[in-house]
């Protein structure tokens, strides 16, 4: 024990004097000094980095902790490269598709960032062997281990960990940066925080849709079952999975249940630094009649399903528990009927902008599926989506809508959206979404993003009458 401790002592000593000898002091910060192509030094450490513009802050970093501030907005996109080939994304705006500031470029995009246009923030950027992390504002939302055998497409080959200089690139419009420091770091250096397992990349299809900018996004997490808002924020680092996650509004779910206003503006404050889209499901019918605009307002999105429907006796009837589904006088096309009437009148009233899990029929219904969801019953649902502009969830847990529904939906146009609808922290990656997008040629056209609601258009209406019942 004691040879192998001055040994490594030794190894320390002799890395400290090379990175030394290349101006490079392990463990002491030092600002990065940058220059255009033509070899001019930037003389100050604020400066603005504009499109087309290309900095570069010589020397050979491998392991290293870089940080700086940085204002952008939406109109403005610039890059940080490192290690020849890997680029941490800066630009900001709403979730609109695009890939915002934080996203380690093609391996794990985010969709929302936590900067704020026009305004400066911090940000982080270490490399400790093999392990990526990206920290904006004092939050990680990146935290990527690169596998012995990665998988990367041709375009991104060089998108590999090894050593090179620091490079920041003007993509778009105008990036401000300042205070930009680098502490070198030795070959021994560790990630304290990187505890998930590696991903097999050859035998993962997130990654392939992360090399090919498609959104992977699971916008129907709930935080149940064990799984809590940490547990959620590092199982998306690691998958490459931007969640989307949600409560419950109302009544009669499971899970985090949000009664009012207040309740919805605590949970606001509880999650809005969090690196998630912020998305909220109503909940037995009543819901949007009872918040207020303002405090809908905060999610980013709603949706609601007809898991929850007010049945022929005029009973609250939660489908998903086979004790509730009670059809006296009614055969099971009847009830179909009523089901399929059902899910018309909530989202013709209920303003959302996502129908969850979509085309969920009970149990003893879903043996024959295909025999229930005619063409003629698809068709009145898939109407009253296209007239509201909502769109339609892919369900990984249930595998619903069927291919073929999917397959009509995109014909018409439709937009979509992922959302697994978790019981607790044990869930998959969007394996039948992943399923969907190859068997209906689903591309990044065609998923739904939050400014393509009209929500914000339309009123809630007491279509049950509750409000008049006592």
């Amino acid at each position: 024990m004691k040879k192998i401790t001055l040994l490594n002592m030794a190894l320390v000593a002799i890395m400290t004097f090379l990175f030394a000898a290349c101006g490079q002091k392990v463990g002491e910060e030092q600002a990065l000094q940058f220059s255009d192509v033509n070899n001019k030094a930037v003389e100050s450490s604020e400066f603005d980095l504009v499109a087309g513009q290309q900095l570069t802050a010589k020397g050979e970093y491998q392991n290293f902790i870089l940080k700086g501030k940085a204002i952008a907005d939406a109109e403005s996109v610039a890059s940080l490269r490192f290690h020849q080939g890997y680029e941490v994304l800066f630009h900001n705006g709403p979730i609109d598709g695009t890939r915002k500031t934080g996203s380690l470029s093609t391996v794990r995009n985010l969709y929302r960032s936590l900067a704020t246009d026009g305004q400066p923030f911090e940000f982080q950027i270490a490399v400790r062997g093999k392990n990526i992390e990206v920290n904006i504002n004092g939050m990680d939302v990146v935290c990527y281990t690169e596998p012995e055998n990665p998988y990367r497409i041709p375009e991104n080959a060089n998108k590999i960990l090894s050593k090179g200089p620091i490079v920041l690139i003007g993509q778009k419009g105008d990036v401000k940066f300042s205070d930009l420091t680098i502490t070198p770091l030795d070959k021994t250096a560790v990630n304290p925080n990187d505890t998930m397992p590696v991903i097999d990349e050859q035998n993962d299809e997130i990654i392939k849709l992360q090399q090919q900018n498609f959104p992977v996004i699971d916008y129907h997490v709930h935080l149940k079952g064990g799984l809590t808002k940490e547990m959620a924020h590092a199982m998306s680092m690691n998958y490459g999975i931007n969640y989307g996650v949600a409560p419950n509004l109302g009544e009669g779910g499971v899970g985090r249940m949000l009664a009012n206003d207040a309740e919805a503006y605590d949970y606001f404050n509880e999650v809005k630094d969090m690196p998630f889209l912020r998305g909220a499901q109503g909940e037995g019918r009543r819901w949007s009649t009872v918040f207020s605009k303002e405090a809908l307002g905060l999610f980013d999105y709603l949706f609601t399903d007809a898991m929850t429907i007010v049945d022929h006796k005029n009973r609250i009837s939660r489908i998903y528990h086979p004790e509730e589904v009670k059809r006296e006088g009614l055969n099971m096309e009847q009830y179909m009927d009523l089901i399929v009437d059902q899910i018309v009148k909530i989202l013709t009233n209920e303003p959302v902008d996502i129908y969850a899990n979509a085309t969920y029929i009970p149990d003893d219904m879903q043996a024959d599926y295909d025999k229930y969801w005619t063409d003629k019953r698809v068709n009145k649902v898939l109407d009253v989506l296209e007239k509201y502009h909502i769109a339609l969830e892919i369900s990984p847990r249930y595998k619903i809508p069927s291919i073929a529904i999917i397959k009509k939906a995109k014909e018409r146009g439709l937009k979509f959206t992922f959302g697994t609808n978790n019981v607790d922290a044990n869930f998959g990656k969007c394996e039948y979404a992943i399923q969907a997008i190859k068997e209906c040629g689903i591309t990044a056209d065609d998923i739904w993003f939050p400014p393509m609601s009209i929500r914000n258009t339309r009123q809630a209406v007491d279509y049950n009458h509750f409000g008049q019942k006592k």
